[in-house]
């Protein structure tokens, strides 16, 4: 089945160009089923490019998902217009007495700042706070891994000297993990961030069960073993010019950043990158939503039972 999202959602004609399966909202309303409800907290500045990247692993599975994406930043945004945000996107205040089956927090550039200086660190903290009752498994991305670990775990802010950006050879730590079921024992996937994420912090700080991890990027998937928090370090959404339109945007801007390892033909930012990692983000969403969020909640979302202490 596919993802259901409003008919006029910029995301359905492009996903529509490339044979993803989208059912616009007065289709799916004529199906007697209930979709597992998702809701995005979509911190990205360029929001659509972000929604088209999310969406299209979404639509990767057998189930029916009923999308609803969340703002927390009332400042006018630079990247968006307001007009599809006050279209597509709810306030915190109109679902809060809602549950969800899922929630995707995705990433953030705010590498460099501290917690309490980004700006609205305190919604931040009031959805994963409240998600503990209302969501029954919880997938955060990139920076909101980082964000995920203070909160959820009062872990502090690990910030690296060097950025990681590139495509990176990752392992799986175990054979028989619902998470990974599937994947190649090594895969691929980028990474841009500052954040850091030593395979040893992770375990010594948490009761966390880590399942994929990198020599370079240290660990890339761990999870709660009640399934109820994902945290992925990387970028599995990416398309395959992310990384690059992140470079040269650096580049024009007089950065002087490194180039992305094992990213470019050759090392040629001049050449066509090739996505290495697209079958494995789809794997990675469709494992999530079957074995984290769809065989775990109820049926009846009003019978939530709250956990994640």
């Amino acid at each position: 089945m596919p993802i259901r999202v409003p008919d006029e959602l910029p995301a359905v004609s492009c996903l529509q160009k490339e044979n993803v399966f989208v059912m616009t909202s007065s289709r799916a309303s004529i199906q007697d089923i209930r979709p597992l409800k998702v809701l995005i907290l979509n911190l990205m500045p360029k929001k659509i490019e972000t929604e088209n990247q999310f969406l299209r692993l979404l639509s990767n599975s057998p189930l029916q998902i009923d999308i609803q994406l969340l703002r927390i930043d009332s400042r006018i945004p630079k990247n968006t217009p307001v007009e599809h945000l006050d279209t597509f996107y709810c306030d915190f205040d109109q679902i809060k007495e809602q549950n969800f089956d899922g929630l995707i927090v995705t990433g953030a550039p705010l590498g460099l700042v501290e917690f309490e200086d980004v700006a609205y660190w305190d919604e931040i903290k009031e959805v994963i706070t409240w998600a503990k009752e209302h969501v029954t498994s919880t997938l955060f991305i990139c920076w909101a891994a980082q964000a995920g670990l203070n909160i959820l775990y009062n872990l502090p802010k690990y910030t690296l000297e060097q950025k990681i950006s590139g495509v990176y050879r990752h392992n799986t730590c175990s054979p028989f993990s619902l998470l990974t079921r599937g994947f190649d024992e090594t895969f691929f996937a980028p990474h841009s961030r500052y954040a850091g994420f030593p395979i040893d912090f992770i375990q010594n700080n948490t009761d966390l069960e880590i399942l994929a991890t990198s020599e370079e990027a240290g660990a890339y998937l761990f999870a709660s073993k009640d399934k109820r928090v994902v945290f992925a370090t990387g970028h599995p959404e990416y398309d395959p010019n992310t990384l690059a339109d992140e470079y040269h945007r650096d580049v024009k801007a007089g950065l002087n950043p490194q180039l992305p390892e094992n990213y470019f033909p050759d090392n040629d930012p001049s050449k066509k990158p090739i996505a290495s990692w697209r079958s494995h983000g789809h794997l990675l969403f469709a494992n999530w939503l079957n074995y984290y969020v769809y065989q775990i909640t109820p049926f009846d979302l009003a019978q939530m039972n709250p956990t994640l202490d």
